[in-house]
This record gives structure tokens, C-alpha cells and sequence, in this order.
């Protein structure tokens, strides 16, 4: 096990040295705008953009650029200043941070609870009209688009627009630690909307393995053994089936402490991916190039965790 988490954690800074070099060649081979001519304003003069680029270092080759970004993340963990306001990259994405994490880790406890639950009871009572509303009402969920279901939310349930006004709207987010109570009905409204597909493609996913796992000859010798129906379905059938959802949770909470794009931007929540969002409109490359090395960082952190928890939940793995 030892061997196995350290060689992932070599290939993990091979990625990420990977990550950050795709980046910076997308960045300057496939250009949207020119940063220096961004924040020189309106009918900026030659001259002026020109000496803003030399400012900002964008008039040096970029390799030579690349490696000094790469010696102060690494020596000094600097991610460099932002080309819009010259704050640090590092202090923006961890003021950020916090928000985006409030919001996947809620919206995960969201979609695992209804996924697995209703995974469970459609595989218990496959083919039943139970089944055939929860698969149906799951792939509605799944093709519903995030930006419209939260505007759609917003309209129906939003206090400021909302036809039946029980949620906060959009820009509402308030810090944990400023006001606990305030940060937690702010959120319900986009943990909903944001676990909605997931919870509706975990439930379809643990449907299909636990029906599988049903089929195998150790429940049915669990059943002659003479142990309740509930134990045989949570302690085995469960067990087996569950370890799809683990991988998939743990990618998809990693990419989500990346930022949750399209929801943060639809309920004004100021978190990791709007930065990235405004950045990459921007063409701010130190702040792009800050979030995406966070996004893969934690999703490559996921990826490794989920694979030494496969030892502990599925006994067939064995690293």
C-alpha cells in the first residue's frame, strides 16, 4: 500500500507540472485578448500597451516566463498577481475557497442521500411503478441543464422573485463564520440545484450494479443462511454494488472544489469557479493559471483517495 501511494503521489506532481504547462501553451498559442490591453482602458495608445506588457513580463518568451512561475510555486508557493487588480492569486483563491467548498460538500451530502436511497429502493422494486417514476423523474433531473434549473428555481422559490418565496435569491451567500444560520438557508436553494443531476445519475448507476449484486450467489447464500432481507441488501448487496459511487463521488466533489462554474455565476455565489470565470473573460493568466492548478490538485487528491478507500470498502481489491 506504501509503494502504491507514493508512486501516485510522483505521478500526481507530473500532472499537475503537466496541467500548468498545457495551460500556459493554450494561453499563448490560442490568445482571446491581449491582458496588457485590457487594463490600458479605452483607445489605449501603442506605446502605452507596450509598456504595460513589459510591466506585467509579457513581452519575455514564454518559456522563460513558465519557469519563473514554476520556481515560485514551487520554492515560495506564489501563484504571481492578477494582470486586472495586482492582487495575490494565492490570497484571492483562498478567500474564494471557503464558498466553493460550502457548496460542494453540501451539495454532495445532498445527491448521496437521494441517490443512494433512491438507487436502493428502485433495484429492491425493479420493474414496479415505483421504479419506472424514480428512473423516469431521474432522467428528467439529469437532463435539465444547471443554469436553467437554477434560474427556474430562482423564478419559483427565490424571496426577492420567486412566486412562492421560501429561499434566499441570488448574491444571498453569507460566510459560515460570520453568521452560521444565514450561510446555511443561503445555500439550501443551489445544494438542491446543484446535486440534482448527480443525484439523479447515482441513483440510476446504483440501481444497475445493486440489481447486479442481487443476482450473485453470495446473497442468495446470505437469504438461505437466514438473515433479514435488510441486512442482506445493506451489508452485501450494498457493499458490492457501492464501489462505482465512491469513484464517482470522489471525482466529482474533486472537480467541484475546482468551482462549480455555472452554478456559482447563476446564484451570484463568490466562489472559486466565478473567479475563474471572470478571469478567463479577463484574460488574467496568473489567476486562470492559479485555478486551474487548484482544480487539478483536487482532483487528482480525490482520485487517490478514492483508490486506497477501494482496499477498505470492496475486500476482492487488494493493493
Amino acid at each position: 500500500m506504501a509503494r502504491f501511494i507514493i508512486r501516485r503521489l510522483l505521478w500526481v506532481v507530473v500532472l499537475l507540472l503537466a496541467v500548468t504547462l498545457l495551460t500556459f501553451i493554450i494561453f499563448y498559442l490560442f490568445p482571446s485578448a491581449d491582458p496588457a490591453a485590457l487594463r490600458a482602458g479605452r483607445q489605449p495608445s501603442p506605446a502605452l500597451i507596450e509598456q504595460i506588457r513589459h510591466q506585467l513580463g509579457l513581452d519575455r518568451p514564454w518559456p522563460v516566463q513558465y519557469l519563473d512561475y514554476l520556481k515560485g510555486v514551487v520554492l515560495h508557493f506564489d501563484l504571481g498577481y492578477s494582470y486586472q487588480n495586482s492582487i495575490s492569486v494565492r490570497t484571492q483563491i483562498f478567500d474564494r475557497l471557503p464558498a466553493t467548498i460550502s457548496l460542494a460538500v453540501g451539495a454532495a451530502v445532498v445527491w448521496l442521500f437521494i441517490g443512494i436511497t433512491v438507487g436502493i429502493i428502485s433495484a429492491v422494486r425493479s420493474g414496479s411503478i415505483l421504479d419506472r417514476m424514480t428512473m423516469g423523474g431521474a432522467l428528467v433531473a439529469i437532463s435539465a441543464p444547471v443554469y436553467w434549473l437554477g434560474l427556474v428555481a430562482l423564478y419559483l422559490f427565490a424571496n426577492d422573485i420567486g412566486v412562492v418565496k421560501i429561499f434566499p435569491g441570488a448574491g444571498s451567500y453569507v460566510p459560515l463564520s460570520q453568521d452560521p444560520a444565514k450561510w446555511f438557508t443561503s445555500l439550501l436553494l443551489p445544494w438542491f440545484v446543484l446535486a440534482a443531476a448527480f443525484a439523479a445519475i447515482y441513483a440510476r448507476l446504483l440501481r444497475t450494479t445493486m440489481i447486479e449484486s442481487m443476482a450473485e450467489d453470495y446473497i442468495r447464500t446470505a437469504r438461505a443462511k437466514g438473515l433479514s432481507e435488510r441486512r442482506v441488501i445493506l451489508r452485501h448487496a450494498l457493499r458490492s454494488a457501492i464501489t462505482p459511487i465512491v469513484t464517482a463521488a470522489g471525482l466529482d466533489v474533486g472537480v467541484l472544489f475546482g468551482g462549480a462554474i455555472l452554478t456559482e455565476s447563476v446564484f451570484n455565489v463568490p466562489g472559486v469557479g466565478r473567479l475563474a470565470f471572470d478571469s478567463i473573460q479577463n484574460s488574467d493568466l496568473p489567476m486562470i493559471q492559479g485555478t486551474v492548478l487548484f482544480a487539478a490538485f483536487f482532483i487528482v487528491t480525490a482520485n487517490l483517495i478514492v483508490d486506497v478507500l477501494y482496499a477498505f470498502i470492496d475486500p476482492r481489491v487488494r493493493y
